[in-house]
């Protein structure tokens, strides 16, 4: 593979690459560091769909390659596609995968950065490796708030799964965390899990709702009962 004539056949599928200024909306609404030119999800999709029909026989190494050159474009939608390269070649991922996207969290600033990443790629190496998962446990303890987002997104497959030990053992980490894009991500994944076992998600929250943040009980309550809502905010 000629990995930088594959890059610029990536990037040229992308519609209005080359548009001056990017869109300011998107970028505000994403907060994102980086030019946005405001790709849709399908647009990526179609794009990922056209590469994997003529790449059908692609290596992890050749992979690798080619996502981290993509994410070395100056704009959010390039770093978002190195991404989502990863993540439509789940099977192909391997350690030096695992190090390309930690050396991304660095440089994932926003939420929409942020949640791709770790509720896409990342989320898929942890629940198949009990190792990957204790390094996102320690991510929890960051001095970097959007790498301790990356981590509760992390547990996206998990949740899913109705795998709930580790996901509660990690939200626990931080759920008093100082950081509103924490906060927020606490809630969520809270909510996520009150979807797949509301009893054991409303014994958690009682137990630990003392001091708890308000945006994580109302984002982590969005679902539930009146009731319960106004319980947890007169213990709080």
């Amino acid at each position: 593979m000629n990995v930088a004539a594959e890059r610029r056949s990536l990037v040229a599928a992308i519609p209005g690459y080359r548009r001056s200024g990017g869109n300011e909306f998107a970028k505000h609404y994403l907060g994102s560091p980086y030019p946005v030119i405001g790709l849709s999800v399908p647009g990526v999709q179609t794009i990922l769909a056209a590469f994997r029909k003529t790449h059908r026989d692609i290596t992890a190494k050749q992979l690798n390659a080619l996502a981290a050159a993509v994410r070395k474009g100056p704009t959010f939608e390039e770093k978002s596609l190195a991404v989502s390269l990863l993540q439509s070649h789940g099977k192909l991922l391997d350690d030096a995968s695992w190090r390309l996207l930690d050396r991304w969290v660095d440089d994932s600033v926003g939420w929409g950065m942020c949640d791709s990443i770790g509720g896409g790629p990342v989320a898929k190496m942890v629940r198949e490796d009990p190792a990957k998962l204790r390094e996102v446990l320690r991510w929890t303890k960051s001095a970097n708030l959007w790498r301790r987002r990356v981590s509760l997104y992390a547990i996206h497959d998990l949740v899913l799964a109705k795998e709930l030990d580790k996901p509660f053992q990690l939200i626990e980490r931080l759920l008093y965390d100082q950081e509103f894009w924490v906060q927020r991500a606490v809630g969520t994944w809270l909510r996520e899990c009150w979807k797949r076992d509301r009893s054991r998600t409303e014994a958690f929250l009682r137990k630990h709702v003392r001091g708890m943040p308000k945006v994580v009980i109302s984002v982590a309550t969005e679902r539930a009962p009146k009731a319960f809502r106004e319980e947890l905010r007169r213990k709080r």
